[in-house]
């Protein structure tokens, strides 16, 4: 079988797509770069845009590497190419978290819709997190075993609560807003990734157009990104009312290190485009897993010892707006050999 390096088109449709991924306050803690021999993507993670007081254990940020890594998964289907996937594959770089070698061409044979049963690629243009109030109406059973399964076939279970487990969770949520709320160094570190000037010349954080209005019955416990008054930042949010009971689940893991992480965000985002492509709306409630006390009591005491890793909120309504994306130069590394003979200037 022929092995052929990746052109820079492909590579910037490659960067592209992984840089459109969802990421904690849309910090996009990720870089890549091309394999030394060409035919491949290697995912990085970015410390110097880290969430160092909501993400103190750095699962958000490998969560967020994990989606942008499915969503190269995801354009490398559409270049036909074949992807194999390592994991963590350098104990001496932590910083290096995964290896996507794309050098094999996708066989001829391969099944209709794709290694994923579709075509997810154009849902990752289209890919937005609503914070908008949905309507009531339910989630088909046949799509949310749909969405169970993409989870699990990423190794990570996704649940969907019943009513006891979207009361638990919702308490527990609340707890921790008003934790956050409390303090002033979340507060400040939360409203350091606003962006006033939103799309004009941003190219990460949330603009305030992202931030969306709070549950005018405080039921649903939204986060409040500018803060609560009187340190507010920015124009006033009109309070609304959201669905009764929102429908809500989670996603869980057996264990709880890095790799699960990077799991995690690539579960997360095979749904997340998949739900996308079905017209559901999803949100990220990160809050509770902050906080290492409320995150324990997310999980349902009948399945036994588990991580939740997100709890992700999900309905029919409008879709969010747009976050900013970073340039592809941002975050894509030149070729080896271009990297070496600037290194020699």
């Amino acid at each position: 079988m022929t092995r052929s390096a990746l052109t820079p088109a492909g590579l910037r449709l490659l960067a592209a797509a992984g840089g459109a991924a969802p990421s904690l306050h849309n910090s996009q803690p990720w870089r890549f770069r091309p394999t030394p021999d060409g035919g491949g993507v290697e995912v990085l993670a970015d410390p110097e845009r880290s969430v160092p007081l909501a993400d103190s254990g750095g699962a958000a940020a490998h969560i967020a590497a994990g989606a942008a890594l499915f969503n190269l998964r995801v354009a490398a289907a559409r270049l036909g190419r074949e992807a194999a996937v390592r994991l963590l594959p350098d104990p001496a770089d932590p910083r290096l978290l995964a290896v996507l070698d794309l050098s094999v061409p996708a066989a001829e044979d391969s099944p209709t819709g794709g290694p994923f049963g579709r075509d997810l690629y154009p849902a990752i243009a289209e890919r937005r997190s609503s914070r908008l109030p949905f309507t009531n109406r339910d989630v088909p059973e046949a799509v949310a075993a749909e969405l169970t399964e993409a989870a699990r076939d990423e190794g990570v279970a996704l649940a969907v609560l019943e009513e006891a487990g979207v009361r638990r969770v919702l308490e527990v949520t609340a707890e921790a807003e008003d934790r956050i709320a409390h303090d002033a160094a979340r507060q400040a570190e939360t409203r350091s990734w606003l962006r006033p000037d939103g799309g004009t010349a941003a190219t990460d954080g949330l603009p305030y157009a992202v931030l969306g209005p709070q549950d005018h019955d405080a039921r649903v416990p939204m986060r409040e990104f500018a803060g609560r008054p009187p340190h507010h930042e920015g124009p006033p949010q009109p309070s609304r009312r959201f669905e009764a009971l929102p429908q809500l689940c989670t996603l869980a893991t057996a264990g709880d290190g890095p790799a699960d992480w990077l799991r995690t965000g690539q579960a997360l985002e095979r749904v997340w485009l998949l739900a996308t492509l079905h017209g559901l709306r999803l949100t990220v409630w990160h809050q509770a897993v902050e906080w290492p006390d409320l995150r324990w009591r997310l999980r349902d005491p009948a399945e036994g010892p588990g991580h939740v890793q997100l709890v992700l909120r999900a309905g029919y309504g409008p879709p969010g707006a747009a976050t900013p994306r970073r340039p592809v130069e941002d975050v894509l590394d030149p070729p080896t050999a271009e990297r070496r003979a600037g290194a020699g200037r």
